[in-house]
């Protein structure tokens, strides 16, 4: 199984009203390119191929946001991160890969400097601020996709279905088959429950969302005993 395998999979979302699937669709109303998909798949896949065999932390969270992954391609990582604008925050483009020239896929007019994911923020940060190096670890989500409320529009997040997450299981299999890694580390209860279904090895830590950054810094930095 290599990433081309991976992102085949990754083409078979549930055809579920207010799910996105951002390396095989286009977001009309917010993409700057015609090929924006094209370009989050390539950007998946820099971002896999340049850790496969090296990385050996997983973090799993829950779900791809409209802030991060739907224009960057990447779970929790934004396209802020790829653009430079979170230089001042410890997270350059070269942390994510270096293979091809990061882009971004939203229009301008929507964001200007590109969307930021606080969550993908506040993880990025620590582990870099920590010394760990990029290359060591990969993000991946219980949800691959990015659920949004409909009524909303796709500028919106909202709690995965079961349904969903169970597809999301098979996926987050390959991946962890894929990656091989040391240590699994499960962002919130959603991603909790993925593993036990799995019943593979996971440490659990606090969201970092909705106030729980404190404890999700110090959660990491003990299974990882990551320097303060």
């Amino acid at each position: 199984m290599n990433t081309d395998d991976l992102l085949d999979l990754l083409r078979n979302s549930p055809k579920n009203e207010g799910l996105f699937n951002p390396w095989w669709e286009n977001d009309p109303e917010n993409d700057d390119f015609n090929n924006s998909y094209e370009i989050r798949q390539h950007q998946l896949k820099a971002y896999l191929d340049e850790r496969l065999g090296k990385a050996h932390i997983l973090l799993v969270g829950e779900a791809m946001g409209y802030q991060g992954g739907h224009f960057s391609g990447i779970a929790m990582t934004s396209e802020r991160m790829l653009l430079g604008h979170m230089v001042k925050k410890g997270i350059k483009p070269e942390d994510v890969f270096i293979s091809m020239l990061p882009s971004r896929t939203s229009k301008e007019e929507v964001r200007k400097d590109g969307f930021n994911e606080p969550t993908a923020t506040i993880v990025w940060e620590h582990l870099l601020a920590s010394g760990l190096n990029p290359y060591s670890f990969i993000i991946w989500n219980s949800l691959p996709w990015h659920p949004y409320n409909v009524e909303k529009g796709m500028l919106s997040n909202r709690t995965p279905k079961d349904s969903e997450l169970a597809a999301g299981r098979k996926i987050l299999k390959v991946v962890i088959e894929m990656v091989k890694p040391a240590t699994i580390i499960a962002v919130g209860e959603k991603a909790a429950i993925q593993m036990e279904e799995l019943g593979v090895p996971y440490k659990k830590v606090r969201h970092p969302a909705n106030g729980g950054a404190k404890l999700f810094r110090q959660q990491v930095s003990e299974i990882l005993n990551l320097r303060a």
